[in-house]
């Protein structure tokens, strides 16, 4: 191989970056070669998402420099990256949906025919040659990308860094969203840039995918380098102790308790097309994980419960007595939490601080004659802070600001600001951390000890089965199946959610 081969095709050396009162990024080195996938790894706000900003242009570094094909850049803004070759897919994926596939991909750089008008025709067909070229064939040019599925959509955000001839790739979480056959998909796409020697970045918290799909990996913690491995030299464990600086021995941390009476009865919900016919039930200190497929009616069901969707038939009951909860001001009034799926749109301000975040489902019992008591909503805000081990500087700071874990730990606390009786999680630990995850799984566990009843939803079955009491299964808007802890396998449930012929089959 020529010294010119070696040269990596991106290199960034001693990175500084610093926040008032915080300090982001310490010293950061690391390289990344050409056709190589290299992981980069670290808790919620160990530094990834500053260091990727900072290479893709968005920020800029206090000390440090960035290299391209060993040549020093400096990086003014997102447009100097991209002329450099630098690509950033982020887990919030940044399409217009009311333009196509062709025009999404070309917006900002569209061929031009004589007297500078867009030329739709070439427009068109470079789209579709973008498309063959990665043998996307069940994706169409002229297809409105609002029309598309979350797996479509990241495809097009590929082919837009390609027509701008992306030679580093960062992708940010890119399954965080989808489906086991998109993330098929998206591996075999991977791999096909690999071959044309396109670089990738790729950051995710899922550490069976990394051994699938990355050659090398940095681990950061704390906004420092901790090391680097080559994929087949390590292992799940060595990397989880690199990330959190201990052992997690035990990432379920499941305590049974003790289990009373029924806290949530629900008898025969209906709300077309997503809810038919559910019938099910939440005691006290229990924790029922609630499994499906993406579209199986899971979320739905949760907000049919918290009143975002009210019920059209069927019955509630709370402690026993019927209710109606067609708002979800009636659901809090009822003692019931629900921390929703996407924590950015519905459950999280992050235009606001974490004081006001923490206080907002609360008010009410912070308000005296229609005056917030601003002192007990510092002091609740502050004992949520140490509760649930948020890191800021303070709870001033913006909490748009922190790093996904963090503001996950918030919204489950600004829920429990109001001392529940039923709490609703619908992928409580969703792009978040292997340290964060099982903090939020041991504080699950105090909950239910203190005697919540608690219905989770998860896509990652390892979470349901070795999180709940029960495990419910849906699957086309119904309930399917049940199983106990002892007979909730990953086969049982597995086959209870891809579908059968069976009846709704009950093992608890």
């Amino acid at each position: 191989m020529s010294a010119a081969a070696t040269v990596p095709l991106l290199e960034v050396k001693g990175l500084e970056k610093s926040f008032p009162g915080v300090r982001a990024l310490s010293g950061v080195s690391f390289d990344v070669r050409p056709g190589e996938v290299h992981a980069l790894l670290g808790e919620n706000g160990a530094g990834k998402s500053t260091l990727i900003k900072i290479v893709s242009g968005v920020y800029q570094p206090d000390a440090g420099e960035i290299l391209i094909d060993g040549r020093a850049m400096r990086f003014a803004a997102p447009e100097d990256a991209r002329r450099a070759g630098v690509a950033t897919i982020y887990q919030e994926l940044l399409l217009f949906p009311e333009l196509t596939v062709a025009e999404n991909i070309f917006l900002g750089h569209a061929p031009r025919a004589s007297g500078g008008r867009i030329d739709w025709r070439a427009m068109t067909a470079k789209a579709e040659a973008l498309l063959a070229s990665l043998d996307i064939d069940d994706l169409a040019a002229d297809q409105v990308v609002g029309s598309l599925s979350v797996g479509h959509r990241q495809r097009v955000e590929i082919l837009r860094a390609l027509s701008h001839d992306a030679r580093i790739l960062i992708m940010d979480e890119p399954t965080a969203a989808l489906t086991e056959a998109d993330v098929t998909r998206l591996f075999a796409i991977v791999r096909r840039l690999k071959e044309r020697g396109v670089g990738i970045v790729y950051i995710s918290h899922r550490l069976d995918e990394l051994f699938q799909i990355a050659d090398r990996v940095t681990v950061l913690r704390d906004g420092a380098w901790v090391g680097a491995r080559d994929m087949a030299d390590t292992n799940a464990a060595e990397l989880v102790q690199m990330m959190v600086g201990r052992r997690i021995d035990n990432l379920f941390p499941k305590i049974a308790a003790p289990i009373g009476a029924p806290v949530l009865q629900a008898r025969g919900l209906v709300r077309n097309p997503t809810t038919r016919d559910v019938s099910l039930e939440v005691r006290a200190g229990e924790i029922v994980g609630l499994a499906g497929l993406v579209g199986s009616g899971r979320s739905e069901l949760a907000q049919v419960l918290f009143g975002i969707t009210p019920a059209e038939r069927g019955e509630i009951r709370l402690d026993g007595q019927a209710v109606r909860i067609d708002s979800p001001e009636r659901a809090r009034a009822g003692g019931i939490a629900y921390v929703p799926e996407d924590r950015g749109a519905q459950g999280l301000v992050r235009a606001m601080s974490v004081l006001h975040n923490f206080s907002l489902a609360a008010l009410g019992g912070l308000s005296r004659l229609g005056f917030i008591d601003r002192a007990a909503e510092r002091r609740m805000a502050e004992a949520g802070v140490l509760r649930f081990g948020v890191k800021t500087s303070s709870v001033d700071e913006l909490a748009g600001r922190l790093s996904g874990g963090n503001q996950q730990k918030i919204v489950l606390g600004k829920w429990l600001a109001n001392n529940p009786k039923l709490l609703i999680l619908d992928e409580p630990t969703r792009g978040i951390d292997v340290g964060a995850k099982a903090e939020i799984h041991r504080l699950m566990c105090e909950l239910a000890g203190e005697g919540v009843a608690i219905l989770m939803i998860s896509s990652e079955l390892p979470e349901v089965l070795g999180m709940s009491d029960r495990v419910l299964v849906m699957r086309e808007g119904r309930l399917v199946a049940e199983f106990d802890r002892a007979h909730a396998t990953s086969q049982a449930v597995g086959a209870a959610m891809m579908g059968g012929d069976d009846p709704m089959e009950r093992a608890a």
